[in-house]
C-alpha cells in the first residue's frame, strides 16, 4: 500500500526555519511562492532581470532577485521553471551556489530522471509534486482546502530530507489533502505517459476525431461541438466525484449502454498496444531525448504543430461559442502562444 502523508504528519516549523528560493514565477512558481509566504515561510523568488513576472511577483509582495541570488541565499532552493530550461539555469545560476546541506527541490522529475541535472552528493534532492495546474494549487489553498501531491527523495545527503519535503508539502497545502510517497522515476514516467495517453494526447486526439466524424457526416459543427467537447466536462466532473461508477449511475441507461458497447471498440488491444509502446519511449529516454532535440534545434516541428492544431475548426466554432456564454468564463489563446 502506498505511504500517504497528511498535516498532522508534518512538522510546519522545519519550512517555515528556511529560506526558499522559488525559480519561476508562472503557473506553478506563483502558487507555491504565494502559499509559502502565507503559511509564514521566508520567500524569494529567481527571474531574469528582463523577466515580465518580476514586476508582478514584487506586486504581490515577494522578494525577487536573480536566480544566482536567490540561490546563493536560500538553503532549499525549489526550481519551477519549464523542464526545457532547467538544466541551463541549473549549471549557470544554482549549482555554483550548492553548498553542502543545502536542499534541492522540483515539482517535476524530468531532468533528474534523464540526467540532465546530475546535483553533488552533498545536497538533499527532494520533490514535492502538486497534482493540479499551479493557478488551481493556489485557488485551492485560499480557499482552506489543499490539493493532492507527491513526494519523492532522489538523495538524502542530510538525514532530513523526507521530514523537510513534507514540511514544503505542509506550506503549500498538498498535506492538507494527502501526500503519496514516490520515486523521481516513477512520478516521472506515470507523469509523461498520462500526459500523452489520456489526458492531453489521447483526449484531444478522441474529441478531435469526434468532432471530424460529425461534421464530415454532415452534421452542425455547432452541434459537434457541443457533443464531443463541451459536455466533456460534465462527464469529467462525475469521474472526479465519484469514479466511473457513479458516473454510470448519473447518466441514462441508454448512455451507459452504449458506454459498454462503443468503448471496447474504439480502444482495442491495439490502441493498448500502442500505450505500451509509448511508455516504453518514456522508460528508455526516446520520449525526452525528442523533446530535448526539438527545443535544441528551435522547436521548428512543435512551433508548426502547435498553429495548425490552434487554427482547427473546432477552435474556431468554440471560440464563437464560448464567446455566447460569460458564465463559463471563456479564455482566448492568441496565435502562436
Amino acid at each position: 500500500m502506498a505511504n500517504i502523508y497528511y498535516d498532522n504528519d508534518t512538522n510546519p516549523e522545519l519550512i517555515r526555519a528556511k529560506k526558499v528560493a522559488v525559480i519561476g514565477y508562472g503557473s506553478q512558481g506563483h502558487a507555491h511562492s504565494l502559499s509559502l509566504h502565507d503559511s509564514g515561510v521566508d520567500v524569494m523568488v529567481g527571474l531574469r532581470q528582463d523577466s515580465k513576472s518580476r514586476a508582478k511577483a514584487e506586486a504581490d509582495g515577494l522578494k525577487v532577485g536573480t536566480a544566482a541570488e536567490v540561490s546563493a541565499w536560500a538553503d532549499t532552493i525549489m526550481v519551477l521553471a519549464p523542464d526545457t530550461m532547467q538544466a541551463k539555469i541549473y549549471e549557470e545560476s544554482i549549482a555554483p551556489h550548492l553548498s553542502a546541506g543545502k536542499t534541492l527541490m522540483f515539482a517535476h522529475g524530468f531532468n533528474i530522471r534523464y540526467g540532465t541535472i546530475t546535483p553533488p552528493a552533498d545536497v538533499d534532492v527532494s520533490m514535492i509534486a502538486p497534482k493540479a495546474p499551479g493557478h488551481r494549487v493556489r485557488e485551492v489553498f485560499v480557499a482552506g482546502g489543499g490539493t493532492p501531491g507527491l513526494l519523492a527523495v532522489h538523495q538524502d545527503a542530510t538525514g532530513h530530507a523526507k521530514e523537510n519535503a513534507l514540511s514544503y508539502a505542509y506550506g503549500i497545502g498538498c498535506a492538507r489533502a494527502g501526500v503519496l510517497e514516490t520515486t523521481f522515476a516513477e512520478e516521472t514516467e506515470t507523469d509523461l505517459f498520462g500526459e500523452q495517453a489520456i489526458l492531453c494526447g489521447g483526449t484531444s486526439a478522441l474529441v478531435r476525431a469526434g468532432f471530424e466524424t460529425l461534421v464530415e457526416a454532415g452534421y452542425q459543427p455547432e452541434i459537434a461541438y457541443f457533443e464531443c467537447l463541451h459536455e466533456l466536462k460534465l462527464i469529467v466532473d462525475l469521474f472526479y466525484q465519484g469514479g466511473m461508477n457513479y458516473m454510470r449511475y448519473s447518466v441514462s441507461d441508454t448512455a451507459e449502454y452504449g458506454d459498454y458497447t462503443a468503448g471496447r471498440r474504439l480502444i482495442t488491444e491495439e490502441t493498448k498496444f500502442e500505450m505500451s509502446q509509448i511508455l516504453k519511449e518514456i522508460q528508455d529516454g526516446t520520449f525526452a531525448k525528442a523533446w530535448i532535440d526539438e527545443n535544441k534545434n528551435g522547436r521548428p516541428w512543435f512551433d508548426t504543430e502547435r498553429v495548425e492544431q490552434q487554427d482547427h475548426l473546432i477552435e474556431r466554432v468554440g471560440l464563437e461559442l464560448r464567446g455566447m456564454m460569460p458564465f463559463v468564463d471563456p479564455k482566448v489563446v492568441k496565435p502562436g502562444e
